[in-house]
């Protein structure tokens, strides 16, 4: 069967765009292929994936907030192990201008989730959120263009409104644990105009480390009548076993 005649103008106008401005993968840095959409196929095959999806509530990942926060299941895409090559996507995403990196990553794990019928008990899909100032500095927030990309693949609308963080004290990266707790308690809260009460709720961010953000998150979102919560991020750090 010859290909239609519009799907070879189409592979001549990709390639053409490809040689005057080459892709290249979001984890190594090489050229991508012509068909190849963010992560080339080597790096995509050796991602070191959790599988957390397939068992959604009995995870390290889910574990992690038992007796914490009423997050009933949580999954995260990949292991994050400091200085491997996913942890350098997640930071060009986070420190060098790349939200369709945050993008195109939740793509790719959101088709993974819906593959494990992850969304099936999802209505609504709630970015942890960014001080303004925060965000106004950096331009954008990562966790939008995550769930943004989970969003499309998963058909649920992304509320960016609903829950907000009022402010921002230092980041979390050194942080310890009861550092991290402290950093984040009291810092955010719904807004007025609240859209949640009664939902199912899917929280996402970058990384899940001790998840204390998360946690601070759900335990506001648990005082609106008939929620339940969910989370979901692109790396999970708080694992022995990472890849």
């Amino acid at each position: 069967m010859k290909p239609h005649p519009s799907a070879i103008i189409d592979a001549l106008f990709r390639r053409f765009a490809d040689t005057l401005s080459p892709r290249a993968c979001a984890v190594c840095g090489q050229r991508l292929g012509l068909h190849e959409q963010t992560l080339c196929t080597a790096c995509n095959i050796s991602i070191p994936r959790t599988h957390y999806a397939s068992n959604p509530y009995e995870n390290d990942m889910a574990m992690a907030f038992w007796h914490l926060a009423p997050i009933e299941k949580a999954a995260a895409w990949f292991f994050y192990n400091a200085g491997s090559p996913t942890a350098l996507a997640i930071y060009k995403l986070k420190y060098y201008d790349r939200p369709d990196i945050g993008y195109a990553l939740g793509r790719i794990f959101g088709r993974e989730l819906a593959a494990e019928d992850f969304f099936d008990d999802v209505d609504v899909i709630v970015p942890v959120p960014l001080a303004p100032k925060r965000e106004r500095q950096r331009g954008y927030n990562q966790s939008v263009a995550i769930a943004e990309g989970i969003g499309r693949e998963a058909h649920i609308q992304v509320d960016t409104k609903s829950l907000r963080r009022t402010t921002f004290e230092k980041s979390q990266t050194m942080l310890s644990r009861e550092e991290r707790e402290k950093n984040v308690s009291g810092v955010f809260e719904t807004s007025p105009s609240c859209g949640l009460i009664g939902k199912r709720i899917l929280l996402v961010d970058d990384v899940c480390t001790t998840g204390a953000t998360l946690t601070a998150c759900a335990n506001v979102i648990s005082k609106l009548p008939g929620v339940r919560i969910y989370a979901a991020t692109l790396a999970f750090a708080g694992s022995r076993h990472k890849g």
